[in-house]
């Protein structure tokens, strides 16, 4: 079977990057990672992808005047490369609407948050703020506004009396490593698929998130 080609776009450590890598190399997934693109010419993760071969570039958001140039320069190395799937894995810049619409049902995205609740930064201190007692993290495709976009997986996370934001963040981010690939692999494998907009798992609407939890997913809600 051919694999799936994916170009991954960093800003920091590339830990999702890690975990994406770990699933192809142990034939969870069957892609290829064309390239990958940082805003930040000191990422972490541009080290991961060197040392595993594959070809990266810095496309330094600082060095164009607007946003809508910055996209196009990504749009130049991404389009040749023809991917199935763009990836924001801890990409930290807000993407323009042209940049969205062109990769429209081939551009996802984890945020540390259950989404809808907690769009944009500071999730973890926000969580903790609102004494909230469940936490999480959530693989979207990513809409037009900020961390918008039909939601495929969530995973749950208590919250302690005793965390505070680093170690809610830490706990947060041990279950995105295993949801991100999950959510990938069924891009990849046809299992999700748009149609007339409608998010479609193994060809039915897809209402509501999976639930990733205990190492499973536990809920499936899905309509004809």
């Amino acid at each position: 079977m051919k694999k799936s080609s994916l170009v991954i776009l960093i800003s920091g450590s590339g830990s999702n990057l890690q975990a994406i890598i770990n699933a192809i190399n142990n034939h969870q997934l069957n892609a290829e990672i064309k390239t990958v693109i940082s805003n930040q010419v000191t990422a972490k993760g541009l080290d991961r992808a060197a040392g595993e071969g594959i070809t990266t570039h810095v496309v330094d958001h600082r060095s164009y005047p607007s946003r809508e140039l910055f996209d196009q320069a990504m749009m130049q190395i991404i389009d040749p490369l023809k991917p199935d799937l763009v990836i924001l894995a801890g990409f930290m810049r807000i993407l323009g609407n042209a940049f969205i619409e062109h990769y429209q049902h081939r551009l996802i995205n984890i945020h540390p948050s259950l989404l809808p609740k907690y769009k944009g930064l500071n999730t973890h201190q926000k969580a903790l703020e609102n004494k909230d007692k469940i936490h999480g993290a959530s693989v979207h495709y990513v809409g037009i506004e900020l961390d918008s976009g039909p939601v495929v997986i969530q995973t749950e996370v208590p919250v302690r009396a005793i965390d505070t934001a680093a170690t809610l963040a830490a706990r947060v981010l041990t279950e995105e490593h295993k949801i991100f690939p999950l959510a990938i692999e069924m891009h990849t494998e046809g299992r999700i698929k748009f149609k007339d907009g409608q998010l479609l798992l193994d060809g039915q609407k897809l209402t509501e998130p999976l639930i990733w939890k205990n190492n499973q997913l536990t809920q499936v809600k899905v309509t004809d």
